[in-house]
């Protein structure tokens, strides 16, 4: 089988043609905001910002699929359509921090495969990129506290949280320290949302 390459184009045609598609198209305004601000980073990193797109765009794809466990299921949709598993793995290891499956927003469960994959996968900068921005987009560019609290309200909290929490707050210098500066300047629009 031949491995597939992905466009940030076809990705986001694969986006827009899922919207009405699914309980709500949230998910996918976020995903476009994820693949925008994973190029930006990537830009200022001088890495592929197409690649950064690309992946920053289906890596919530499995919602089309199902909302829940949506990371295996957006790794298994796109691993059979025969794309480069590096497209299919952002949809796993996005939710994730630390190569720990309790490194994450919501309630860890114990999927064996999932949790090998996490534990034993040496992330990419792309994939730490789209674990940033997952952590920074709703619709638009917001800080990752923002987004946190956001997403705390939503949600039941669970022990990992305050885990979560800091090593989310060490991403973010991980990044600041990369570039040499505050990654928020890379976004004007953060202070318009505050």
């Amino acid at each position: 089988m031949i491995d597939l390459k992905l466009t940030s184009k076809k990705a986001l045609e694969m986006l827009e043609s899922s919207r009405g598609k699914t309980p709500h198209d949230g998910w996918i305004d976020h995903s476009i905001c994820v693949g925008n601000a994973a190029g930006v980073i990537a830009k200022a990193l001088n890495l592929d910002e197409e690649k950064a797109k690309t992946l920053g765009y289906i890596h919530d794809i499995g919602k089309l699929i199902r909302f829940q466990n949506h990371v295996i299921e957006g790794y298994k949709y796109l691993k059979e359509l025969g794309y480069d598993e590096e497209y299919y793995n952002v949809c796993l290891t996005h939710s994730y921090l630390n190569n720990d499956v309790n490194c994450t927003q919501g309630n860890p469960t114990n999927i064996p495969f999932r949790t090998e994959f996490i534990k034993n996968h040496e992330y990419t900068i792309y994939e730490k990129i789209i674990n940033l921005c997952d952590l920074m987009c709703m619709k638009k560019v917001v800080t990752m506290e923002k987004r946190l609290i956001d997403v705390i309200s939503r949600r039941p909290q669970h022990n990992n949280i305050v885990y979560h929490v800091k090593e989310v707050l060490k991403l973010k210098k991980y990044f600041d320290d990369l570039l040499g500066y505050n990654l928020y300047d890379l976004f004007p629009e953060i202070k318009e949302n505050l």
